[in-house]
């Protein structure tokens, strides 16, 4: 185990409910290719702040990674939504990207 993962894994331990912290540490364990730990936080991360935006673009990005389209398709509708009730023009526009890059390579 890396030491920054280790470190991540105190500070969340300190402040269970940073939304960040389970971000980061979905992203470290995705780094080092450990999948299901990855999976484990953004979804711990989805179920308890569901408005954390940067979330659905790279939880939709790990299920395509996963071979698992289906969700991926799911987690950048419901990420639409969520950036469109925040005004996050920005986010709403990567995931609709990340959509359609998706829905091509479906066909």
């Amino acid at each position: 185990m890396s030491d920054r993962l280790q470190q991540l894994l105190h500070f969340l331990k300190e402040d269970p409910n940073d939304g960040f912290l389970r971000f980061a540490l979905a992203k470290e364990y995705e780094k080092q290719e450990d999948f299901d730990n990855a999976l484990k936080f953004y979804l711990e991360l989805y179920n308890a702040q569901p408005d954390y935006i940067g979330l659905y673009l790279h939880l939709g990005g790990l299920y395509e990674k996963l071979s698992d389209s289906s969700n991926a398709m799911r987690i950048y509708s419901e990420g639409l939504v969520v950036a469109k009730n925040l005004n996050d023009f920005h986010a709403a526009s990567e995931l609709n990207t990340a959509k359609m890059n998706l829905d091509t390579s479906i066909d």
